[in-house]
């Protein structure tokens, strides 16, 4: 999604966003990432000075201390960054990719079925729901090397094993992941 992203080119405007706004845009991500609730009130505070940064390609970034937090394209739902999951490591469900799949990740390629039902990859055992944001791990690495979205059900990856399992959204040092607000 961001391959080809430049801030500094596609900026159009950035405002301050009022705290009416804030309580929804809290209580939207409460609502789609339930495990999120818990690291709120460090995640986005009540009384925070949230930033509104708007670019062209419809997509929306909101910012706290010069942090991009989350970002939102179109009215996709509002999803957080690759440093914000770096940071709350338990805010999205997991899947693991095995060893062969991480090169082809780190270069912005979506993640076949296979690459998720393989010996070294991993899915959890309950089902998640087609277009569910995930974070992508990588078999024997700490942190997420990825965020994307569910292509087919988890219990459908395992039984079809074909096609693309995850589309990614973000990933490790994509344009998104350099970009500095200073």
């Amino acid at each position: 999604m961001f391959k080809k992203f430049s801030l500094q080119e596609s900026l159009s405007g950035q405002n301050s966003v009022k705290s009416s706004v804030v309580r929804g845009i809290r209580s939207k991500l409460s609502e789609q990432f339930p495990s999120m609730e818990a690291h709120m009130d460090d995640i986005l505070p009540k009384k925070a000075n949230l930033i509104q940064i708007k670019c062209k390609d419809h997509f929306t970034f909101y910012s706290i201390d010069n942090e991009i937090l989350f970002f939102q394209h179109f009215s996709d739902p509002i999803t957080p960054t690759l440093r914000l999951l770096h940071r709350y490591p338990d805010i999205l469900p997991r899947v693991q990719v095995d060893r062969g799949a991480i090169k082809f990740v780190l270069s912005g390629a979506n993640i076949m079925c296979p690459g998720l039902t393989s010996k070294g990859a991993w899915l959890p055992d309950e089902n998640i729901p087609e277009e569910t944001i995930v974070a992508v791990m990588a078999e024997g690495k700490e942190h997420a090397l990825a965020i994307g979205i569910m292509k087919m059900s988890s219990d459908d990856i395992k039984s079809i094993n074909k096609n693309i399992g995850v589309d990614l959204i973000q990933y490790l040092g994509d344009p998104l992941w350099k970009t500095r607000l200073d």
